[in-house]
């Protein structure tokens, strides 16, 4: 059973657990200035349960092509085997329920209209017969909602989402780019199974061009908002300079984009601390 659970962790991908819960948390948390039960249980939900719920169904249905990926049994994602997955079902099944049931008995029907418009689009991303993971741009829109979702969740919440919507966008269109510079190192093991990206489809060349210019805009839209938000948008210039290298790469070498996409998971942690201290300042000065 330890050995199960491990893997359970694994398959959370837990590299990525704060770029849902820290959403939710810090959107929660800003827009009521209070530390309660809804802050506490809804961050705790969007730590692990909804990434369990998210990669779990993921790796379930992307099976065959994981199996074929050479980045994926790691830090990256993980690919169990197919014994494996009737226990994940059921982890998805016992950890996600109850938070749902939770929400549900205490949230608005905008509320929680919200939360299932999120859920749906979380599990139509993998499963049989949506796949909107293999529909070019939807794919893209789809996996920024994953992360924006959260926050949207909060902000309404706490009725708050009209006044957050410059910062909203700029999130949705960072969180677009982020997948479509994703998806561009997985462009032939994805041609080769016949799966369509966003990447498959404009080549990586193209793709890392779409995903400068919407780094760019993402940026430039917080940078507008001013002092102190304006240096959350200066410190995310090194998604830019990140992708820069990738601007005239070729698809015969688009998996060398691994490099670049590694860079970004860890980019993320300096850009969160920028973030978070901008924060706290606007928390206490504001």
């Amino acid at each position: 059973m330890i050995t199960k659970i491990r893997k359970l962790l694994l398959v959370s991908r837990p590299v990525s657990w704060l770029n849902t819960a820290y959403p939710f948390g810090a959107g929660y948390i800003m827009t009521t200035g209070r530390i309660d039960g809804m802050f506490i249980i809804g961050t705790l939900f969007f730590l692990f349960p909804y990434n369990l719920l998210m990669y779990g169904v993921n790796d379930i249905f992307d099976y065959e092509s994981d199996i074929r990926n050479p980045r994926k049994g790691g830090l990256e994602g993980a690919k169990e085997q197919k014994a494996m997955h009737p226990f994940i079902w059921l982890a998805v099944l016992v950890t996600n329920i109850p938070f749902i049931a939770w929400f549900t008995s205490v949230n608005t029907l905008r509320e929680n209209f919200a939360l299932f418009t999120l859920l749906f689009f979380v599990i139509a991303y993998s499963v049989k017969y949506l796949r909107f993971k293999e529909i070019p741009i939807l794919d893209s829109v789809t996996s920024s909602s994953h992360f924006v979702g959260p926050l949207i969740f909060a902000l309404v919440l706490t009725d708050s989402a009209q006044t957050a919507l410059p910062y909203v966008v700029a999130f949705f269109l960072w969180g677009m780019a982020s997948h479509a510079f994703g998806a561009i190192q997985d462009i032939k093991p994805d041609r080769e199974g016949k799966i369509a990206s966003i990447a498959t489809v404009f080549g990586a060349k193209k793709t890392a061009r779409l995903v400068f210019c919407l780094y760019a805009l993402s940026c430039l839209l917080v940078i507008a908002q001013g002092f102190p938000a304006l240096l959350v948008g200066i410190a995310g210039l090194v998604y830019i300079w990140n992708v820069h290298p990738f601007l005239s790469l070729a698809d015969k070498n688009s998996d060398s984009a691994n490099l670049g996409w590694r860079r970004f998971i860890w980019l993320n942690y300096i850009v969160g601390f920028v973030l978070t201290i901008v924060l706290i300042y606007q928390y206490f000065y504001f």
